[in-house]
């Protein structure tokens, strides 16, 4: 909450993977004048293997159907951990899932940031970014994926909570195969409300492509940091969503959920 009200920010998006177990912390420790609008990013895959990172934000927590979808996701990153750690062993790359959860906070959900700093405390790598540019990046052959529902699921979840649906990075081709121009037709009718076009690991090129997609669909341009905390380069609010944009996205949801002191 302190780097955030130090970097200017005013609506702090709030959302962990596949989790809202920080919801409560994060209210707790809010702090004037900063506003908190709380979510989730949900891991999903396209029918043809694409994984897919969906954010939802404004949504009702207490929801059953989107608590159930959350925690299925979530269970099923223990066994690809695994599996992934067993590629890993399998080439001399000694890393335990002990290893794994100890670099993990409690409650975290478990997932490749965890592993890179497994790798790191063990001195096999430097830092969290060259595990995900060397090791652990989708196109890896110790990346292993994970049963998740489809982002069309996941966005027509969100919108049945009450909350607004935002696709995270879409073209983040760095990271690894990434959808193509026409997933957004599906992505839209199942109501998705916004595309996240500013990111880091989207270059200027397809930033610009990325608008220019949004303004024909009439989706909502958001911008983020993806901050993870400190093992990761990305600074809180290196990359921000501009005010009128955040108020066309607010508007979206069922209700006002945006969390105030």
């Amino acid at each position: 909450m302190q780097k955030a009200l130090s970097a200017g920010i005013t609506v702090l998006g709030v959302s962990d993977h596949d989790s809202i177990a920080g919801w409560d912390e994060a209210r707790k420790a809010l702090r004037a004048p900063l506003s908190l609008a709380l979510g989730a990013e949900i891991s999903t895959l396209t029918t043809d293997g694409i994984s897919v990172h969906i954010l939802g934000l404004l949504f009702d927590g207490t929801k059953t159907s989107m608590r159930k979808m959350l925690d299925e996701t979530r269970d099923q990153r223990i066994p690809r951990m695994k599996k992934m750690i067993a590629l890993l062993n399998a080439d001399g790359i000694e890393v335990t899932m002990e290893d794994v959860m100890r670099a993990a906070p409690v409650g975290a959900t478990v997932g490749r940031p965890h592993l890179a700093d497994a790798l790191v405390a063990r001195g096999l790598i430097a830092a969290r970014d060259e595990a995900f540019r060397d090791l652990l990046h989708n196109g890896s052959k110790y990346y292993v994926e994970h049963l998740a529902p489809t982002p069309e699921d996941a966005i027509r979840e969100i919108r049945a909570s009450g909350g607004v649906a935002v696709i995270a990075h879409p073209f983040a081709s760095r990271r690894g195969q990434i959808i193509t121009t026409d997933t957004f037709a599906g992505l839209v009718e199942a109501g998705l409300n916004g595309i996240e076009v500013d990111h880091r690991d989207q270059s200027a090129d397809e930033r610009a492509a990325l608008r220019v997609i949004a303004k024909e669909l009439g989706m909502v341009i958001t911008g983020a940091s993806d901050y993870h905390g400190t093992g990761k380069l990305n600074s809180l609010g290196e990359n921000l969503t501009h005010a009128g944009e955040w108020e066309r996205l607010e508007a979206q949801a069922d209700q006002r959920r945006v969390v105030t002191v």
